[in-house]
């Protein structure tokens, strides 16, 4: 702030904005990562580019048009913005809310270690009332991005949007399908960091919001599940999301695997993206795909190849929104395969080459299902995931023998492909690679142990079709 306070000059007048000062009042201390605004009457970017010189940060050009540009430090994100108006009032009428339409002069601040709070729009009064307003419900048609953000603060917060604020969201919700799909992904993702997304998402949803953000939950709303469900489709999939938050936020409780899971989940997927928010929208979505493949089959309700069509949809979904690849990619997955843990508790005994099987095909992503899979499981029936949890031996075992099969994975191949095709008499292609796969099964289920072994067991295969 220094930095930006001498940068500045003497005519510069900035003003820290926003949330600092709206979570400064109301004693919220601040996360791993900062977020602080700065305002100024005119040339933000100079002065974002200079003061990311100075502190040997990177400087992003957020908006040239408006006069935004951001400076990343480590642990810090400082915006800096171009007055939205002739004064810092007129500035403040034209923020979002009134509780974010706050500001401090920040040179006084500095020098004195305190300085007035400069509130034009009341919102003093309604951070004590505890109460999200719109200073002008104007702004919310000005950028229906706002709308999203409301229910966003107002779970974060514990606050209430205001009649008249909730009545102009759902005026603008048709609007929000014009955002840029980049705004809406960061604040979405802002969303499923909450630690109760479900209740963020219902509230979008009685709002008008979810169906706009997610068209393909519509179809959801209607429809019906056969025993032992107890919920229509959408209503389990709020469910498993709440579930979700749950075991995501006591990870600790899941003995003796706590710590490891929180590792894991905490690995980023690029772009600012950890595991947790993909297996939050996993939850949501794993039966996107059940009202268009749902059928009645002999008088039975089936919903057969839902996990197939619902990655595709997923992935689309993922696309859409711009996530980073590598987090579509493990949320398809996640989809894809949401069904295999039932279906391996279905059989009378788990097989060593079923268990090999399920961890090839998931490889990293094998906890972040079984954590969905729980959600899942305990939303069928509205059940505390944590009492499912201890009456779930197979997610327990398959939890226990991923480090197991880490260390399996971990060996040395017995054979490469340029083995497979002198042996085989293969060209390079598709077949050397499944000859592989089969010769690597082998090896991991304890079948072959030498380079002998496993030529003899090529031999062995070479009949096969």
């Amino acid at each position: 702030m220094r930095a930006v306070a001498t940068l500045a000059g003497r005519r510069g007048a900035p003003v820290l904005v926003g949330g600092a000062v709206r979570d400064a009042w109301l004693g919220r201390r601040p996360g791993r990562e900062v977020d602080l605004d700065v305002a100024v009457p005119a040339g933000a970017l100079d002065l974002a580019r200079r003061v990311a010189e100075r502190l040997r940060g990177a400087f992003v050009p957020l908006d040239p048009e408006r006069g935004t540009g951001r400076v990343v430090l480590p642990g810090v994100r400082l915006d800096v913005t171009d007055f939205r108006g002739p004064s810092l009032a007129a500035d403040l009428a034209a923020r979002d809310f009134t509780v974010n339409a706050l500001a401090v002069p920040l040179r006084e601040l500095l020098v004195r270690g305190g300085a007035p709070i400069v509130d034009p729009t009341g919102g003093l009064a309604d951070l004590r009332a505890r109460r999200l307003r719109a200073p002008d419900l104007r702004v919310l048609t000005d950028d229906p991005l706002r709308a999203l953000r409301g229910v966003r603060l107002e779970a974060a917060l514990g606050f209430r949007l205001t009649r008249g604020t909730v009545a102009a969201i759902r005026a603008v919700a048709p609007a929000l399908a014009a955002v840029a799909a980049e705004r809406v992904r960061d604040e979405l993702l802002l969303m499923l960091a909450l630690p109760d997304t479900a209740r963020a998402f219902r509230r979008l949803d009685t709002l008008g919001l979810l169906g706009v953000l997610l068209p393909e939950v519509e179809p959801m709303r209607a429809t019906a599940q056969p025993a032992p469900h107890r919920f229509p489709v959408l209503e389990h999939s709020l469910r498993a999301l709440a579930s979700a938050d749950r075991v995501l936020a006591r990870l600790a409780t899941l003995v003796p695997f706590g710590e490891e899971l929180r590792a894991h989940m905490d690995e980023p997927l690029g772009g600012g993206v950890t595991r947790d928010p993909v297996l939050k929208l996993a939850a949501l979505l794993h039966d996107v795909a059940k009202p268009e493949t749902r059928r009645v089959v002999q008088g039975r309700v089936r919903f057969f190849g839902h996990d197939l069509v619902g990655a595709e949809r997923a992935r689309a979904i993922g696309q859409r929104l711009r996530l980073p690849a590598r987090a579509v990619g493990v949320l398809e997955r996640l989809v894809r395969h949401h069904l295999r843990p039932m279906h391996l508790g279905a059989t009378e005994r788990l097989t060593p080459r079923a268990r090999y099987r399920f961890y090839r095909d998931l490889r990293e992503d094998t906890q972040d299902l079984l954590l969905l899979a729980l959600a899942d499981a305990a939303a069928v029936t509205g059940a505390s995931p944590l009492g499912v949890w201890r009456r779930a031996p197979l997610l327990r075992d398959l939890l226990g023998g991923w480090q197991e099969q880490q260390a399996v994975e971990a060996a040395a191949p017995l054979l490469r492909g340029e083995d497979v095709m002198g042996r085989l008499g293969l060209a390079p292609g598709p077949a050397v690679g499944r000859a592989l796969a089969r010769v690597r099964e082998a090896q991991a289920l304890g079948r072959v142990k030498t380079r002998e072994q496993a030529l003899a067991y090529l031999d062995s295969l070479s009949a096969d079709p």
